[in-house]
């Protein structure tokens, strides 16, 4: 039975694989545009920086050097059940120098757009193992109605033991925000 996670609650993940599943459920009648979310991932070193440009996986670059993070996809709309992007990740094969990954969703051309995650619901973050079953499962509940980024998660090493952190965190400055803070 998965464990269901509060905002700022940890829970060692003890799967060397695993998957990450993002879904949220978007109301496209409040802009009149329809919303693009993105999945943005950050490798980072004991620093709190990216360990190489390379180790910043998002849609234009699905995988880290070592094949240990790899985003499946980008998915434009947001439309239908379940997960809506998923990230897949081999702890086997992440690099020693690897002590966090970090899990961002940003909405694309927000400000253009004029929307936030307030207009977001059912957003969460889940983990779940080869065989499908779901391990831990964050669902956000607060309400972001001037934030148009949001870090999810964090995917940490403490101790040669990984674990997740449900962080819940939103962002006015969206994506560039997190560019600039682990860069």
């Amino acid at each position: 039975m998965a464990i269901n996670l509060q905002k700022g609650q940890r829970e060692a993940i003890c799967a060397p694989q695993f998957t990450v599943g993002l879904g949220w459920d978007t109301n496209s009648s409040s802009t009149g545009s329809s919303f693009d979310l993105d999945t943005s991932i950050f490798v980072l070193g004991e620093n709190k920086r990216l360990i190489s440009d390379a180790h910043f996986v998002f849609y234009n670059n699905l995988k880290t050097p070592d094949g240990a993070v790899e985003h499946t996809g980008d998915n434009l709309t947001g439309d239908g059940d379940g997960d809506d992007e998923q990230i897949k990740v081999d702890l086997s094969r992440i690099g020693s120098d690897a002590a966090e990954i970090c899990i961002v969703v940003t909405i694309h051309d927000a400000e253009n757009r004029r929307q936030n995650f307030g207009q977001i619901r059912n957003s969460y973050i889940r983990i779940f193992d080869g065989n499908k079953t779901e391990i831990l499962k964050y669902e956000l509940e607060e309400d972001f109605s001037i934030e148009t980024a949001v870090e999810f998660g964090r995917i940490y090493k403490r101790n040669n033991e990984w674990k997740f952190e449900a962080v819940g965190a939103g962002m006015k400055d969206g994506l560039e925000f997190f560019l600039n803070k682990y860069n």
